[in-house]
């Protein structure tokens, strides 16, 4: 696994208040990792850290292959940021705005009318093109700042919230478009208050509270440390629930015919339990796996934050 993010000891405070107390990170190149934790957990502060834009009191980074401490310039070359609040300039229109990105990347003139024309159709800006931002609506605006971010071509990006304020159908268009770049090649450090984005999104997912990081896998692994899972069997009758609650126990649903059985859903509880109704005649019509959902985790793993 090559990493494209490789974190190890951050540490941030101002004063007497610690944002981030020694955390660690590895984020594989070609994925989607997002940061989850309550507002003041630090998740700004960790994108700021290994974007450049802010120095960590401790610890060593590495990003794209450059050493944050020793070659911060390698790592701005590499990466791109789209931040908690728009970058556009409501003044240009979008073709301006990322005519002036090009620039600013030292595109040359007729390479950043080509990435500019690439970008708006990228990102179905094409019409809106010669008009200001002001005109846009939220999910332009976002699609634009996202489209300035690229502009460099860069192999990381993060995102801070990228879709906060933006309406369901919006953010589901958001969602396509980070899909996109990821089966592109582009890794995404994701952060997100929508904890239904991040289950949408990530291959792993770190949750951080009171400045450390509490839990971290893939959305499935961090679902099932919370208690509650079960698996459902759905039944034809009742003579065949009373035979399955005779031999499983478990908690049964005259109403809906059914029988929860706790489990945390992994492959050999699974197994287990095919081989018990198996081995016991056990006649079920239907059979679900439920976990917990994210909303759970978070819930669970943020509900005492650390006091200093």
């Amino acid at each position: 696994m090559k990493l494209a993010i490789e974190a190890t000891g951050l540490r941030k405070s101002y004063a007497d208040k610690v944002v981030l107390d020694g955390i660690d990170l590895r984020v594989a190149e070609g994925t989607i990792f997002s940061l989850l934790g309550p507002n003041g957990a630090g998740k700004t502060t960790t994108v700021q850290i290994l974007s450049t834009l802010l120095a960590a009191d401790d610890g060593k980074a590495v990003v794209a292959g450059h050493d944050l401490t020793v070659n911060p310039g390698g790592v701005r070359g590499s990466i791109g940021v789209t931040g908690q609040f728009s970058a556009v300039d409501a003044m240009l229109t979008g073709e301006e705005n990322l005519r002036l990105m090009a620039d600013l990347h030292r595109l040359p003139k007729a390479e950043g009318r080509r990435r500019t024309a690439e970008l708006l159709e990228q990102f179905d800006l094409v019409e809106a093109a010669r008009r200001t931002p002001m005109t846009y609506s939220g999910g332009m605006r976002r699609r634009l700042d996202l489209a300035m971010t690229l502009v460099g071509s860069p192999r990381i990006i993060f995102l801070d919230e990228p879709t906060t304020g933006l309406d369901p159908r919006s953010r589901r268009t958001m969602w396509e478009i980070i899909r996109k770049l990821v089966k592109d090649g582009v890794t995404i450090f994701l952060t997100t208050q929508y904890l239904e984005e991040a289950d949408q999104l990530a291959d792993r997912i770190a949750v951080l509270n009171g400045g450390r990081l509490v839990a971290e896998g893939t959305p499935d692994q961090l679902k099932r440390l919370i208690p509650g899972g079960h698996v459902r069997l759905q039944f034809a009758d009742v003579p065949r629930l009373d035979h399955a609650v005779r031999i499983l126990g478990g908690t049964r649903d005259d109403d809906s015919l059914a029988l929860d059985i706790p489990s945390d859903g992994g492959v050999q509880s699974l197994r287990s339990l095919l081989d018990r109704l198996d081995g016991n005649h056990i006649e079920a019509d239907s059979l679900s796996v439920h976990l917990p959902d994210l909303d759970d985790v978070f819930f669970a793993l943020t509900a005492k934050e650390t006091t200093r």
